[in-house]
């Protein structure tokens, strides 16, 4: 496996010099390479150029910087729900009522897509969970939510005629997000493809195909 080449932001004499968040992007990578159990504080401690008591006056172990890595991650996707909802506010608080539950579907594709893009490491680690541990089971619950919110707008979007009504919602919102996360996979950004072209064919392609059906 070719590993992403670390740089060490450098400190007085040449040795690194890490905040918490400098060292969660460099452990994120070795993480991501690694697998999460295959990578042990020693691992951490060598790829930073650090001793393990300097990782530890930043965190309490790499349980606390998976944490923190896949909160990232879910609370710029939960973000993407939350502005949908705060849309359907209008003036004073008033629903806006112009926004319909499939533009809204929509929305959340796209954005999610612009999410991944900008938060991919983080994501990807999020995505290769396993539950092996309390850290892990409770971002999986977290996604399940996640899931959960995404399957009950798609209700509403079958409902009102915008897309198929004769497919699960549930079994919908896991293929549309299926389709998003295999992104992962192949997506790099130093590729020549800008994210609002790929977040535009996404979610061009995905809702094509969910058109609501006429009536006979």
């Amino acid at each position: 496996m070719t590993r992403t080449p670390v740089q060490n932001p450098a400190g007085r004499h040449g040795r690194p010099a890490y905040d918490r968040d400098s060292l969660l992007e460099v452990a994120v990578v070795v993480f991501n390479e690694r697998g999460y159990d295959g990578t042990g504080m020693e691992e951490l401690a060598r790829r930073l150029g650090l001793s393990k008591s300097s990782i530890y006056h930043h965190v309490s172990g790499k349980e606390e910087l998976l944490e923190l890595a896949v909160n990232r991650a879910l609370d710029a996707l939960f973000a993407v729900l939350d502005e949908e909802a705060g849309d359907q506010e209008g003036a004073g608080g008033a629903p806006d009522t112009t926004a319909t539950a499939t533009a809204r579907m929509k929305r959340i594709i796209h954005r999610s897509v612009e999410v991944l893009a900008a938060e991919l490491p983080y994501v990807t680690l999020l995505l290769r969970l396993h539950g092996n541990s309390e850290v892990e089971q409770r971002a999986l619950a977290r996604r399940r939510e996640f899931d959960h919110r995404v399957a009950e707008l798609m209700t509403r979007a079958a409902a009102e005629g915008g897309i198929r009504a004769d497919i699960d919602p549930h079994l919908a919102s896991r293929l549309l997000f299926g389709t998003v996360n295999s992104l992962v996979e192949w997506y790099r950004p130093d590729r020549d493809l800008t994210v609002e072209t790929l977040a535009d064919a996404l979610t061009t392609i995905l809702f094509d195909g969910l058109h609501g059906r006429a009536a006979s």
